[in-house]
């Protein structure tokens, strides 16, 4: 069984590259997550890398920023490869199935990236499909 659940913050904005032969996204980013301290130890902090692929990696770039709060399911996957000087590197990654956005931060903020389009919905930190709704509407 090869499982991973991780909750942490990112260490940095997504970084969304495209494949070249099917045009797939694939976003990369690191997770800080907390090891548990024992009385008296001192705090020490794991920052795995997590690859995401496809709409859902699109949506950790429109969505993702650092600092924010992801829950991360997947699996470990290990590789290696030859640098240039022909040393031997390993690799060990999270493939991400899902990706969950626990916290949206500031929902006035805006998206400082370039290719992000502001409209109202966005700025209100609406996704695309749902509408704002007043407290008065809902019916419990």
């Amino acid at each position: 069984m090869n499982n991973v659940v991780l909750i942490g913050r990112l260490t940095r904005d997504p970084e969304v590259r495209y494949t070249s032969e099917t045009q797939m996204a694939v976003a990369r980013f690191s997770v800080a997550i907390d090891r548990p301290v024992r009385s008296g130890g001192e705090k020490q902090t794991d920052f795995p890398n997590v690859v995401v692929f496809g709409k859902q990696a699109e949506n950790c770039e429109r969505f993702l920023r650092k600092g924010r709060l992801v829950g991360v399911q997947g699996r470990i996957q290990t590789g290696r490869y030859t640098n240039k000087n022909g040393d031997t590197v390993y690799t060990t990654e999270v493939v991400a199935n899902n990706v969950e956005f626990l916290d949206w931060g500031d929902r006035n903020e805006r998206s400082e990236r370039p290719a992000a389009q502001s409209s109202q919905k966005e700025d209100m930190g609406i996704p695309d499909g749902f509408q704002a709704i007043e407290d008065e509407d809902i019916p419990f």
